[in-house]
């Protein structure tokens, strides 16, 4: 799992791209409001936020979780940003 992480990050910095990592516990809090969540609170959180009942298997869930916690934050640091902006101008 290093190596192909460590591949995935290499490829990311090559092309100039960012990468963004969150622990397992800030991803379980962003979805489920309790960062000690287990995979099927998780799972469930998932679908109950996307309305959708199926998925593929656990992993499907974590990364629709993953991908839910990186849009929850990047909306708060630009809603951060913006009240930053507003406050100074």
């Amino acid at each position: 799992m290093g190596h192909a992480r460590g591949v995935a990050f290499l490829s990311a910095a090559e092309g100039g791209l960012p990468v963004y990592e969150y622990s397992p516990a800030t991803v379980k809090q962003t979805v489920s409001s309790y960062g000690r969540a287990d995979k099927a609170q998780v799972e469930k959180m998932v679908s109950l936020l996307l309305k959708k009942g199926c998925f593929t298997g656990p992993d499907a869930a974590d990364a629709l979780a993953v991908a839910i916690c990186h849009i929850h934050h990047g909306v708060i640091a630009r809603l951060s940003e913006r009240q930053k902006a507003g406050l100074s101008g």
